[in-house]
């Protein structure tokens, strides 16, 4: 839940990056990192362990615009990817007011995308977050790659419910702030009603 700053005039706003291993959280952070001016960005922080060079957490905390006369700042998280670093995704969910799933779109990936949107829900669950009434973005990543599925059946797949989604090559930047901007406009707005 967002944290206001009475004597800064300054909201708090987490977002959380959240799906399967490899599937390009870190890439879209990293993407949205080097082309926010530093000046408005803070610092990136990555933190791996010597088993797993893809257990990352980063924060990056972006002014853009304010609500109510106050400032906002968002602070972007990515979880590790792999399940058994659960403990880990449980405490980064913590607190999190919006959360964008990076899917992959290989199809070879689809067990692995179901198999974290479920973990998704169970953690949300765990930390006192309705996963029905948090804003919620999906992203479909890697589309340049051959063996994927089309934008069609990953909506069948993984997006029933129709929350808003977005194609993305985060490597190349391609749908990483379209992403950004549909979470941060619904973190806001949800603010705004006092959710």
């Amino acid at each position: 839940m967002s944290l206001i700053n009475y004597a800064s005039r300054e909201i708090n706003c987490k977002i959380v990056y959240y799906g399967p291993g490899l599937g390009g959280k870190t890439t879209n952070i990293k993407y949205v990192y080097k082309q926010i001016d530093p000046s408005a960005r803070g610092k990136l922080v990555s933190l791996a362990t010597e088993a797993d060079r893809t257990l990352f957490f980063d924060f990056l905390p972006l002014d853009l615009g304010q609500v109510q006369g106050f400032k906002t700042r968002f602070h972007l998280y990515t979880v590790p990817g792999q399940v058994h670093y659960d403990a880990s995704r449980r405490l980064i969910l913590k607190g999190a007011d919006g959360v964008v799933f990076v899917a992959d779109a290989q199809r070879e990936r689809l067990e692995q995308n179901v198999e974290s949107l479920e973990n998704l829900r169970v953690n949300l669950i765990s930390q006192n977050l309705d996963p029905e009434t948090i804003p919620f973005v999906m992203q479909y990543n890697k589309m340049d790659l051959a063996n994927v599925m089309t934008s069609e059946e990953l909506e069948q797949q993984l997006n029933p419910k129709g929350y808003l989604s977005f194609e993305a090559i985060a490597v190349e930047g391609i749908g990483v702030f379209d992403t950004l901007k549909a979470i941060s406009k619904l973190v806001l707005k949800a603010i705004s009603e006092g959710r």
